[in-house]
């Protein structure tokens, strides 16, 4: 796959909290840094999950603000990205009433599409004018969301795969949304031990792919990876090939 051609998202933090690695980005500053960072080493666009002090997951109007705004300064123009998890907030009302009052807005949004409320939270990120990332961790989401009247409203399908995932597994899904003919590009990646081996089918199947310390805390030789930018450059000397 030639450089031009890759599609690589940085995703900075996920729901990891510091005590899983020092260069964990927490702070809105610390985001920042990480942005930079990433995009000088070849990410496209970046994902990051706004947190607290203490480095738990938030959608709380003030954590998205002064993330999104952070990052927006110190990387004018990147495509950047939030979560909207669940696990951030356990209630579909007050998720709803958390995104409606945001005021500094992201590009996108992933929607875990098994989630509940999913389809009235992708309904009012797309009134307000944020991108949907589908979120598909399994073959139902898969058919639900392909079956929705706003799949074809999304900006991007993620196959989204567990550590003892596989590229059989992975393959399976990407042929039930590719059978949809629908116009979006698509997103493998997978988490822990099955990270790079999927990131590496990303590339063998034309498809986009993205990593960090959200994804995995090692270097493809198992080493640990001091920081998102040494993610990053690994990924894109493998997509590269």
């Amino acid at each position: 796959m030639p450089r031009h051609e890759i599609y690589l998202k940085a995703c900075i933090n996920g729901a990891r909290t510091p005590d899983q690695h020092p260069s964990l980005p927490v702070t809105p500053e610390q985001l920042a840094d990480a942005a930079v960072a990433v995009h000088r080493a070849g990410a496209v666009a970046v994902h990051l999950h706004p947190k607290t002090a203490d480095g738990v997951d938030s959608l709380a109007p003030e954590h998205v603000a002064a993330a999104v705004s952070a990052v927006r300064q110190a990387v004018p123009g990147l495509p950047l990205g939030v979560t909207t998890g669940y696990w951030a907030l356990p209630d579909p009302r007050a998720r709803l009433r958390a995104v409606e009052a945001w005021d500094v807005l992201p590009d996108f949004a992933s929607v875990n599409w098994h989630e509940p409320g999913t389809e009235d939270l992708a309904r009012l990120l797309l009134s307000k004018g944020i991108g949907v990332e589908a979120g598909l961790f399994d073959a139902e989401a898969a058919l639900a969301w392909a079956g929705s009247d706003l799949a074809e409203h999304c900006m991007r399908a993620m196959v989204e795969l567990p550590p003892d995932s596989d590229t059989t597994t992975a393959d399976v899904l990407l042929g039930e949304i590719m059978s949809a003919n629908l116009p979006m590009p698509v997103l493998l990646h997978g988490e822990d031990e099955s990270c790079w081996p999927l990131l590496e089918h990303a590339g063998a199947k034309r498809v986009q792919a993205r990593i960090g310390l959200e994804d995995t805390l090692l270097l493809p030789d198992g080493a640990p990876a001091p920081d998102n930018a040494a993610l990053v450059a690994a990924a894109m000397r493998l997509l590269s090939r």
